[in-house]
């Protein structure tokens, strides 16, 4: 059960930071505001940290881990665009990624909850996963 449980919660960690890097490079060519920039790249960049520890843990149990639910990334893009032709300002982009991290934080917290047999090395990693997460919906608050 350990096994399988962290394996499934590998593989949701590994699907949200996808998506988490897609949706940054959704908005990162609109940005206009340097320190705003600046915070989306340096969490982009601790995404690509964490997808690479939980690759190499996917790839000791032989997993190829999870892509993020298409349906769910094509609803994202077409909610970052639209709202970005309507106003592309800084304010409309920390909008969209505070709503991407607190959907991220919802999501993580309750496949922490759903696989509690994780080993700790997993749930560790989710968690610092949820904790940037939650640090970037604070660090932009000063752009909404």
């Amino acid at each position: 059960m350990i096994e399988q449980d962290t394996i499934k919660l590998l593989r949701e960690c590994n699907a949200g930071v996808k998506m988490g890097v897609a949706s940054i490079d959704d908005v990162l060519d609109y940005v206009n505001d340097e320190k705003l920039k600046e915070l989306l790249s340096d969490c982009k960049s601790e995404h690509k940290k964490l997808d690479t520890e939980i690759k190499d843990l996917l790839n000791k149990y032989e997993d190829s881990g999870k892509d993020p639910n298409p349906i769910a990334k094509g609803m994202s893009w077409m909610k970052t665009n639209v709202k970005l032709v309507m106003n592309e300002s800084d304010s409309t982009i920390a909008d969209l990624i505070t709503d991407g991290c607190n959907m991220g934080v919802k999501s993580l917290h309750r496949y922490l909850n759903q696989y509690k047999a994780a080993d700790e090395v997993s749930k560790d990693i989710t968690k610092r996963l949820i904790n940037l997460e939650e640090e970037l919906a604070i660090d932009i608050r000063e752009f909404l």
